[in-house]
């Protein structure tokens, strides 16, 4: 079953609005491959700004947003506030939120099912640290990360699966194509028999790991690879080149 090929650039905490004008310049000049879908992730505060200049053709997604629709919760947004604006995707469980800021795997997967039921498609992310991938526990801990999402929602439609091992993030350290493909191979078959096969073959599970205009041919190559989360590299003008990888 075809799986559309699936490119997220994620600003983090970088940006201005010139940064904003530049990037956004860069993608509209492009040339963009037309069979992949593409997705900006912006720092809350510009993403109306960005929503107003981004082309139609380029999702802007908010980077996390919080699991209730209102309420005293100082300084997070919530789904509806997102959807106020025009935006219909948002990045969570970035290993950044699970490291830095400590989001459990249960809170993580609640924000996965309120944004869902409010309307939002979600980049769901997961992935291992260095220590469990030397201990072996790859395989565990990525079930353990998605069985959590499992467990509190019923529709995976509009749900992207992000694999980012952490210890390949913001490290110019990248998974193997033969490793990434590994960890796909293994979620998917999880969906397959967690979940059903509808789900495993029609879920995008897209890979995340110092990704670069020059890993990016090699690692969409792999058949359970269906596209990237990028970081650093979105900030730059590779960032097309990566969206054109299946090209």
């Amino acid at each position: 079953m075809s799986r559309k090929f699936f490119v997220g650039g994620n600003w983090k905490m970088n940006g201005s609005k010139k940064v904003a004008d530049e990037l956004l310049g860069n993608l509209v000049k492009g040339p963009l491959d037309p069979n992949v879908e593409v997705l900006i992730g912006v720092p809350a505060i510009y993403l109306d700004f960005v929503k107003e200049k981004a082309p139609c053709s380029i999702y802007v997604a908010a980077q996390n947003c919080y699991k209730t629709e209102k309420g005293a919760f100082t300084g997070e947004i919530s789904p509806s506030m997102l959807k106020d604006i025009g935006i219909d995707w948002v990045i969570l469980g970035h290993s950044e939120r699970r490291q830095i800021f400590q989001e459990s795997d249960t809170l993580i997967a609640e924000k996965v099912n309120h944004a869902l039921e409010s309307g939002l498609s979600v980049v769901a992310c997961i992935g291992e640290t260095l220590e469990e991938r030397e201990a072996g526990q790859t395989e565990a801990v990525v079930a353990k990360q998605i069985k959590a999402i499992k467990d509190k929602i019923c529709n995976w439609q509009n749900v992207v699966i992000a694999y980012e091992p952490v210890w390949a993030i913001g490290t110019g350290k990248t998974a193997s194509p033969q490793q990434a493909q590994d960890v796909h191979k293994i979620l998917r078959k999880w969906l397959a028999d967690e979940v059903n096969e509808t789900v495993a073959k029609t879920t995008r599970i897209i890979y995340g790991g110092s990704v670069t205009s020059s890993n990016c041919r090699e690692l969409a190559k792999e058949c359970d690879i269906d596209g990237f989360l990028v970081g650093g590299a979105s900030l730059k003008p590779e960032f097309v080149e990566i969206v054109n990888a299946n090209q």
